[in-house]
């Protein structure tokens, strides 16, 4: 479907399930240049002042979501949990949270509370069996070489009835059809699977997982997807330029692009807004969210080669 300009690799889909990736995958070596410094931003702020207070608004809102049915003092994992934006919060709901990041850079500036490890896999922390309450993927299970390793793993360290909850953008959704190679959430080379739902069902029931629930409402990701896909797609103007335009800079660094540039950009938000709220609740009542959520629990595994496996199976 996609070729990456300085990467030999092409990005593939499964004709059965939808599945998207990297043929062949990226070697581990090469995905960590795919995340400079600046990518993760200053330490514990990675937009600037009015979009970080949103982003960590919006997270604290999640955790209504998260911390439902959870037991006073719980033990949560956030795997992927960068700078712990959620972890803070569940923390101040009096849970017992903990994160798993590869990248101590990405980890700076996370809340002391949070219990960190830095490891390059999740089975590589070391956590006892049926230890979490519940584990968090949240927009990390794409980036991951082994997705599938990743969810075995979690379904150890889960107690029996453990919930996990996964995010992911929708490779099938209607904002990621209809704006193509434009796709914010293509987000190319980082993401090296693209999920479709069906997909990602397949792949958590085939370890073990059953599903509860499925979200395809995103304010914070949905209808900015709407915006920059928009934008990508505009001659002229550069490649995710306002998702460039909002992060955090030091405060000698100058901003990017030329003043036309920014300005255009501007407008552009300023004037998208009302389509990418509207788009994004059709796209919700439609079941085709930009991006997904699903929140499945820890059930018994299933025997070697008794679950269905997907074609272009995530590792």
């Amino acid at each position: 479907m996609f070729a990456v300009e300085g990467e030999s690799a092409l990005v593939v889909r499964c004709d059965v399930c939808g599945l998207g990736r990297f043929s062949p995958m990226v070697a581990a070596e090469r995905v960590v240049h795919f995340y400079p410094e600046e990518y993760y931003g200053e330490p514990g702020i990675k937009f600037a002042a009015p979009v970080e207070w949103v982003v960590r608004a919006v997270g604290a809102h999640h955790i209504q979501f998260l911390s439902r049915g959870l037991r006073a003092g719980a033990r949560v994992l956030d795997v992927g949990c960068g700078r712990g934006v959620l972890l803070g919060a569940l923390a101040d709901h009096g849970f017992e949270v903990h994160g798993v990041e590869m990248s101590a850079e990405a980890a700076r500036g996370a809340d002391p509370r949070a219990r960190i490890c830095i490891a390059p896999r999740l089975a590589e922390a070391g956590y006892p069996d049926a230890h979490f309450d519940e584990v968090i993927v949240w927009h990390v299970l794409e980036h991951l070489r082994d997705p599938r390793g990743t969810l075995a793993e979690i379904h150890r360290i889960l107690r029996p009835d453990g919930r996990l909850v996964v995010a992911v953008p929708n490779f099938a959704s209607a904002q990621a059809r209809w704006t193509g190679a434009a796709w914010f959430h293509l987000d190319l080379p980082r993401h090296l699977y693209h999920f479709p739902l069906p997909a990602l069902r397949r792949l958590l029931e085939s370890q073990g997982f059953a599903l509860r629930s499925e979200h395809h409402f995103s304010l914070r990701q949905n209808p900015f997807g709407w915006i920059q896909s928009l934008a990508n797609a505009m001659p002229g103007l550069p490649r995710n330029g306002l998702y460039a335009l909002l992060h955090q800079r030091a405060a000698a660094e100058p901003p990017p692009y030329d003043r036309r540039t920014r300005a255009l950009l501007w407008v552009l938000f300023v004037a998208s807004i009302p389509f990418a709220l509207a788009a994004s609740l059709l796209e919700t009542l439609a079941r085709s969210g930009a991006t997904v959520h699903v929140m499945a629990t820890r059930g018994p595994r299933a025997a070697p080669g008794g679950a269905a496996r997907a074609s272009s199976d995530p590792a």
